[in-house]
């Protein structure tokens, strides 16, 4: 029976679309939206998407509802090519969620676009997720061993059938009981026909934070998706913390006992958008500062500073002060390539970097430069942009990376290759560089991420011994007044240090897929 054809669930078909070509970056697996008590939710869980649009460019889905019933509309593609006015319009209620969508778990499939929505027993349920289960192949497992069937190879559906199984009396409850059976990290919105709920982790890996439009309360992965529609932030949620939003109005729980937070520190270095803050803690601040520490820990011999835009922009800024030397636009990015673009059939070299990327001749020409990055990945993206730059006239090179190496891969809502994958991971910087051929490549210690965090922070000044989480701007302290100087952040893909450990399990036999998906 599809979608259509279930009581309360409502779910027009949707159309496929093409990942871009040379895709070599990590990706935050999707951004979540919700809002309760407003009119034209849809509208406004669609600009709230568009907002959060830098988290997934795969996939965008809105469920609403009216009171009665859930409405549903999900797509493969950006949120403007999902939505149009009359699919907003179909999409009635004063209550929805939103998801914008790239995959870790799953494939490139419009059965894995969310938000997932489902009719049960208990009624119709919707839910949004932003993170990564790490007990999400046992709980399958368990789960299609005692009779419940898959429709996608997400692990949000996880929380379904969690809470479609559960014996607890109200919606609230379920979804509680079904938080208390999963692990790692998760950035979750839930809709039923009478209610929002909201909830983080107890780690809180992943952002989440509650705004305020009018008298209509807000959740989004970031802070600017509400000033977008004239709303305001008003704090993170807490890791751990369920936000319930019901005709009662705004409550907040602890289904769970607290952990120790454990906020993704690559969210500063990449994932947010330059105008977003958590906590107090401001991303672009914290990125300017990543430049101005590189700039002392790996500084270069060069006349001029660009970056590769557009998340190293601020970095380079950092940079350049640091080093005395100007700032320029050496690479012009374009903002229109889309999610496909159609390559001749003689190929160009380099023809997905120079989609994107043009080099400022004039800024280049015999000039010794260095260049600003946020990371390397596999390292094909860097080889190709050190080429473009040597071949527009930059008489030197030099790569210059605001983070520590990428060694290891991300376990909890960040699309990272295989350790394998990684350059990082079996080359040091001199062979790297060699690789690229570049004339030098420097990195940014571990330790220096972490204090240009701390130094972003709002109780950087005078706090002696305060260590910021990254997620609820709590300050923290060792005893003796020391900073312990990576409390608070998850930084296990350039250390190795797993705060959740993955679970072992058996094998998931596989289903046989369904005709027509």
């Amino acid at each position: 029976m599809s979608a259509n054809d279930r009581p309360g669930l409502i779910e027009p078909a949707a159309t496929r679309t093409v990942p871009p070509p040379d895709d070599d970056r990590f990706h935050d697996e999707c951004g979540v939206f919700g809002i309760y008590g407003a009119e034209e939710a849809a509208k406004l869980a669609y600009l709230g998407l568009h907002a959060l649009q830098h988290r997934g460019q795969e996939a965008a889905g809105i469920v609403t509802s009216n009171g009665e019933q859930l409405f549903v509309h999900r797509g493969l593609g950006l949120v403007q090519e999902v939505f149009t006015q009359s699919v907003l319009g179909k999409l009635p209620g004063n209550r929805a969620i939103g998801h914008v969508r790239y995959s870790t778990a799953g494939g490139s499939h419009l059965k894995n676009a969310q938000p997932i929505a489902v009719d049960s027993v208990h009624g119709s349920l919707a839910v949004g997720h932003n993170g990564n289960l790490t007990n999400y192949v046992e709980l399958r497992h368990e789960l299609e061993a005692q009779g419940s069937i898959f429709a996608s190879a997400s692990d949000t559906e996880v929380f379904v059938h969690l809470v479609a199984r559960s014996r607890e009396m109200s919606a609230t409850d379920r979804v509680a009981s079904a938080l208390r059976q999963v692990e790692g990290a998760y950035s979750l919105v839930f809709l039923t026909p009478d209610s929002m709920i909201a909830a983080r982790d107890p780690h809180g890996f992943r952002p989440l934070c509650l705004g305020q439009i009018g008298e209509a309360w807000v959740v989004a992965s970031e802070p600017p998706a509400f000033g977008l529609m004239g709303g305001e932030y008003v704090r993170d949620v807490e890791p751990g913390e369920m936000i319930v939003v019901d005709r009662f109005g705004l409550r907040s729980l602890r289904p769970q006992p607290a952990a120790e937070p454990h906020f993704c520190i690559f969210e500063y270095v990449y994932f947010a958008r330059p105008d977003a803050s958590f906590g107090g803690t401001s991303v672009y601040s914290a990125r300017k500062r990543l430049g101005a520490i590189l700039a002392d820990e790996a500084p270069a011999d060069v006349d001029v500073v660009i970056p590769v835009p557009d998340s190293g922009v601020a970095a380079a800024l950092g940079y350049a002060q640091g080093l005395g030397v100007p700032y320029e636009m050496g690479l012009i990015r374009s903002h229109y390539v889309g999610r496909t673009f159609i390559e001749p059939s003689q190929s160009i070299r380099n023809f997905g970097v120079k989609l994107k990327l043009h080099p400022v001749r004039e800024v280049l020409e015999g000039k010794r430069v260095a260049v600003l990055d946020d990371s390397i990945v596999r390292g094909t993206t860097s080889r190709k942009i050190v080429r473009m730059l040597r071949e527009a006239g930059a008489a030197e090179v030099h790569l210059r990376i605001s983070a520590p190496p990428t060694r290891h891969p991300c376990f909890y809502g960040i699309d990272t290759p295989s350790k394998e994958e990684l350059i990082a991971s079996s080359h040091g910087p001199e062979a790297i560089a060699r690789y690229l051929n570049a004339d030098s490549l420097g990195y940014l210690s571990l330790e220096g991420l972490h204090r240009a965090v701390r130094d972003s922070a709002p109780h950087a000044a005078g706090a002696k011994g305060a260590v910021t989480n990254g997620a609820n701007g709590t300050a923290h302290g060792t005893p003796n007044g020391t900073a312990s100087t990576r409390h608070g952040f998850c930084d296990a893909c350039f250390s190795g240090d797993y705060p959740v450990p993955l679970r072992t399990t058996p094998a998931v036999k596989k289903q046989l897929p369904l005709i027509g998906v």
